[in-house]
């Protein structure tokens, strides 16, 4: 596993220093979001950090979920993506908070009140007329969007977003929304909320099934052959995952990488579940 991201300081602290022992402070709350969701900052030596923090006490009860279980499958995710040697989910740590323990993630992107906020996904997905996509996007499916009408679901054919599928095909995401994805100026790719997954049952619900049945690429398949050497027993991922979820997930992610492995190419929709989240966004 790479080391941390760190900040630039002369103290050399890093990230996740500044995330899991930094003072935390609320600064408001993102109101649009299914449970709590709060805008604050962390300070550390000096280091200030915008952050999301997510206290379990705000976590809304799910009918498949354990309760009070989101915040440790977001640090699970972050935990994976970064054994797979991908930077597609932000820096998160589990920590106290002034609401009870919760997550805490390193905020990317424009702040809440900045007037680009909302925007972000449209330069990756979108709805257009027509039967099959334009070169450079792939499609998804049929929505319904006014009145009867239907336009083609498309998304980018970009590697970033590849790469973004094929972590959650790993995690089990029953969640990729359009608002889940944080493209940044800079050519960076982010991938938010990763609450609902590694679920034990086969819930992968998402925008990106445009690659549905095509070859993983090589740079994939060597990054999920590294992934299944740090899910041995006697590696510190797994190890780590154990204190995050159960013993049943915790094999579920083996063999779900075994299977992607094995198939050589990326999941399609089972049938046996939406295989798209509504809203889209």
């Amino acid at each position: 596993m790479s080391a941390p991201e760190r900040i630039p300081s002369q103290q050399g602290v890093t990230t996740q220093e500044v995330l899991s022992q930094g003072e935390l402070t609320v600064v408001g709350r993102i109101t649009d979001a299914s449970n709590a969701v709060l805008y604050g900052q962390v300070e550390l030596a000096g280091r200030r950090l915008r952050c999301v923090y997510k206290p379990v006490s705000g976590e809304r009860p799910l009918w498949d979920f354990p309760d009070g279980t989101l915040a440790e499958r977001e640090v699970a995710s972050y935990e994976v993506c970064r054994a797979l040697g991908w930077d597609l989910v932000p820096p998160t740590v589990l920590r106290d908070g002034p609401l009870g323990d919760g997550m805490c993630q390193l905020w990317v992107g424009p702040a809440p009140e900045a007037a680009d906020f909302a925007r972000g996904a449209e330069s990756l997905l979108a709805l257009v007329e027509g039967e099959h996509p334009e070169p450079g996007w792939k499609a998804v499916g049929f929505a319904e969007v006014a009145e009867g009408r239907t336009a083609l679901l498309v998304h980018a054919d970009d590697a970033r977003l590849r790469r973004l599928a094929t972590l959650d095909a790993v995690i089990n995401n029953a969640d990729r929304k359009g608002g889940h994805l944080l493209p940044l100026p800079d050519g960076r790719l982010y991938g938010i909320d990763h609450g609902v997954t590694f679920h034990v049952d086969n819930k992968l619900r998402t925008l990106l099934w445009g690659w549905a049945g095509e070859p993983l690429p090589a740079e994939i398949r060597v990054a999920l052959g590294r992934l299944a050497a740090e899910l041995a027993d006697d590696r510190p991922l797994f190890g780590r995952l154990g204190e995050l979820l159960t013993e049943a997930e915790c094999q579920a992610v083996r063999e779900r990488v075994a299977a992607l492995l094995a198939a050589g190419s990326h999941p399609a929709p089972s049938g046996e579940w939406p295989a798209i989240p509504w809203p889209l966004v």
